[in-house]
């Protein structure tokens, strides 16, 4: 049985937050540790149950993705070691592998958030208006239907317990200067471009994804939080893709489908999971960490 963590406690630095997913600790002044938790949060409300080694497959795959999107735009991870950090054996026991150290960084308040195909959010609109966020799509896609070309959608980013409204671009120039906002439009189609390409030829369709950025004291831009894991991303087996039906997942979307059938009314408490949703839901997890890295 992996280790679970549900939830840190660590002694030697101060914690600064714990978000859905993640628990959040100062290092001096100018960086963070980063520990991703097995916390799962669907519809935007944590579930009281951890889904076994799910940290240390999301923090894998992003570090992941952060080594292969270095040449694109610049990202969070510091030079300090885990160890420098935390000298204390016995509390990096608690977070080996599921811990990173950061630069502080000021973090823009717009989720980058791009699409591929027609899906979600994006399905519903299209049917409702025949645009996504706006953006104006062929007449006739069906449901998972590849887009032309890749679109950009961005989203506020709410606080815990609150929801994502997805705002257009125009919006987007507002709160982050016309500059910036262009900027992280460009890279974020660019890295979603590259990467589902490089998942494509591992068996994996990323269907869609969010990035989030934050910059730096000079003013430039950096990738931050999490990149193209199963949690900021939906994952298909290229091998049981079909327009028309919406294909399984590599990702949490096993357990909203779960909570779809469940009467619920998606506020605060999340019900208890089966034993059987979480264990298939953390194979899931781990077998796109297995097919993206092979590790």
């Amino acid at each position: 049985m992996l280790d679970v963590l549900y939830e840190t406690n660590l002694k030697s630095l101060p914690l600064v937050a714990r978000g859905k997913v993640r628990d959040i600790y100062a290092v001096g002044d100018e960086h963070l540790l980063i520990v991703t938790t097995d916390r799962l949060s669907a519809f935007d409300v944590v579930l009281p149950d951890p889904i076994p080694g799910k940290g240390a497959v999301l923090t894998e795959v992003s570090n992941f993705w952060f080594e292969r999107t270095r040449a694109l735009v610049a990202n969070h991870l510091a030079d300090l070691t885990l160890e420098q950090v935390l000298p204390d054996a016995a509390e990096r026991a608690q977070v080996e592998g599921r811990a990173i150290v950061v630069r502080k960084l000021k973090a823009l308040p717009v989720e980058a958030i791009v699409r591929g195909y027609l899906i979600g959010s994006g399905w519903k609109d299209y049917q409702a208006s025949g645009a996504v966020c706006g953006i104006r799509l062929t007449e006739g896609l069906f449901l998972a239907d590849k887009l032309p070309q890749a679109i950009y959608t961005p989203s506020t980013k709410a606080e815990v317990g609150g929801h994502d409204e997805n705002i257009d671009f125009a919006q987007t120039e507002r709160l982050l200067g016309k500059e910036i906002a262009a900027r992280v439009r460009d890279v974020s189609l660019q890295i979603y471009t590259e990467a589902a390409q490089y998942a494509l030829g591992k068996g994996i369709i990323i269907a869609d994804t969010k990035f989030e950025f934050g910059l730096d004291n000079n003013g430039e831009l950096v990738l931050i939080d999490e990149v193209l894991t199963p949690d900021s991303s939906r994952f298909w087996p290229e091998d049981e893709y079909r327009v028309g039906i919406s294909p399984p997942s590599f990702d949490k979307q096993f357990v909203r489908d779960y909570l779809e059938t469940l009467d619920w009314d998606k506020t605060p408490p999340g019900p208890v999971l089966p034993d059987e949703i979480i264990q298939r839901t953390a194979d899931k997890y781990r077998e796109a960490l297995q097919r993206l890295t092979g590790r």
